[in-house]
């Protein structure tokens, strides 16, 4: 499957909220719908400001090299 940096950098992120709001709730298990919706919301406004800088926008639309995708940071 084809990715763009963008989308490593919004996984990497997202997972990066979604673990510290677990955290925080642990006792919870999953986060509850409104933590949820907070981070549907923050993955919007992320991508908005991304995109509010052309030179970020086209670095990030670049396909990430087969040999380049991983999971998360090394």
């Amino acid at each position: 499957m084809v990715r763009t940096y963008r989308e490593v950098a919004n996984e990497n992120l997202l997972r990066t909220a979604e673990d510290a709001m677990s955290r925080v709730i642990d006792h919870w298990g999953d986060l509850p719908p409104s933590m949820n919706d907070a981070v549907e919301q923050f993955r919007t406004q992320l991508e908005a400001a991304i995109d509010s800088v052309e030179f970020v926008k086209r670095a990030l639309d670049r396909e990430v090299p087969e040999n380049d995708c991983r999971d998360g940071p090394p």
